[in-house]
């Protein structure tokens, strides 16, 4: 159950992303994205000892998101 709900709020964290970022991508790639994202805005927001007072849900949501968005932008930053 906790690998459903990781790939619902990866997908719904890379879809933001892509939002916010304007890049184009399918579901896979969007789910990946914020996948990766939620490892990497842990990590940023951990070492920056930073605690979203959101429900569990929400908070994970917008950690994702803030790593998908890093994520993005050093794939922008590396690419170029």
């Amino acid at each position: 159950m906790n690998l459903i709900i990781s790939i619902i709020i990866g997908g719904v964290a890379g879809w933001l992303a892509s939002l916010i970022m304007n890049t184009k991508g399918g579901i896979i790639k969007n789910v990946v994205l914020g996948i990766i994202g939620g490892f990497v805005g842990g990590y940023v927001l951990g070492l920056l000892n930073i605690s979203l007072p959101f429900s569990e849900i929400v908070s994970t949501i917008i950690t994702s998101l803030i790593g998908a968005c890093l994520v993005i932008l050093v794939a922008r930053l590396i690419s170029k």
